[in-house]
């Protein structure tokens, strides 16, 4: 160990070599990207002007959206100037920084679905509660803790991977610095490393999942059992329809990637894992939650209509 060098930079093994996929590829995430901050942004710009959305279902949407911008920021732009300028270094602090960032927001993703989740069981098996247990101060302080809880998690996480000694070599065979690429590269103990992963992240991806399963069996049964009419069960149902969606399409790829042991996974699987549930699902939600739903459609023609009307005068 006396002769072994400190690392103070990674090299990111990317997506591709070839520079014709490179082009290609700079394209495409370049479109993802911008779809994306547009449209979780007039997802924002929406609930915030509407006075009509000003209920705790779009608030939490909008954190939502704002999480998604974030998310997408963390990985996204240096995705891009790899590609483009086939620059892949990244120094160890930038490296703990990306790492807190994207455990830090994708841990808040998973707890607001909960949140989410419980928002619609309230909503539809206690109607007439509804008011007054999702009061502001109740939304405020469930996305107040899942914005707090996310946070440390990912301090946790941080403070103990730049705590680790690495010697070399210093290629992440990843687009990004996450924690199991950087784990294989450590020449120090992870023992302490993979407990934490797998018990505390899996802890947190695990218990908002299944909080988020038993509130849409509560909202099933009380469909079937005290709702008669069909029409009644689907119009409230149809409420859940855009959240269960993101929800299968964030924990199906999240559930893959990070439940199995973490040593001796394939970084190929792993990368179309993140792809998965960090860029693909923060491009679809927008659309997710504007096409299936009336309401958000119908605020989105008005802020265009009224932003038209402005340009024009």
């Amino acid at each position: 160990m006396e002769n072994q060098t400190e690392v103070t930079h990674f090299i990111l093994m990317g997506l591709t070599d070839r520079q014709e996929a490179q082009n290609f590829l700079f394209a495409l995430f370049l479109l993802f990207y911008l779809a994306t901050v547009v449209g979780n942004g007039a997802i924002v710009c929406v609930v915030a002007t509407e006075h009509r959305l000003h209920t705790p279902m779009y608030f939490f949407l909008s954190n939502l959206s704002c999480l998604d911008i974030c998310y997408s920021t963390v990985i996204i732009p240096k995705m891009l100037v790899g590609f483009l300028l086939a620059h892949r270094r990244i120094s160890f602090i930038g490296c703990i920084t990306q790492l807190h960032f994207f455990h830090f927001l994708g841990s808040s993703e998973a707890l607001l679905l909960a949140a989410m989740a419980y928002d619609r069981y309230v909503a539809i098996c206690n109607p007439l509660q509804y008011p007054l247990i999702m009061c502001r101060r109740a939304c405020l302080l469930l996305a107040a803790s899942t914005w707090t809880m996310g946070f440390f998690h990912a301090l946790m996480h941080s403070v103990m991977t730049s705590r680790l000694h690495f010697c070399g070599p210093n290629i992440i065979e990843h687009f990004f610095c996450d924690i199991k690429p950087l784990l294989r590269l450590a020449c120090s103990s992870i023992v302490v490393n993979l407990g934490l992963l797998n018990v505390v992240t899996g802890s947190i991806v695990m218990v908002p999942f299944v909080l988020t399963l038993l509130s849409y069996l509560y909202i099933i049964s009380f469909l079937f059992l005290k709702v008669q009419s069909h029409s009644g069960r689907w119009k409230a149902f149809s409420t859940c329809s855009s959240h269960l969606t993101v929800v299968g399409l964030l924990y199906v790829p999240v559930l893959f990637n990070y439940l199995p042991p973490s040593s001796g996974d394939s970084p190929q699987r792993d990368m179309i894992a993140t792809l998965m549930y960090s860029v693909v699902t923060s491009f679809l939600n927008p659309l997710i939650y504007t096409l299936r739903n009336q309401e958000m459609k119908t605020a989105l023609r008005k802020s265009l209509g009224r932003l038209l009307h402005s340009v024009r005068r």
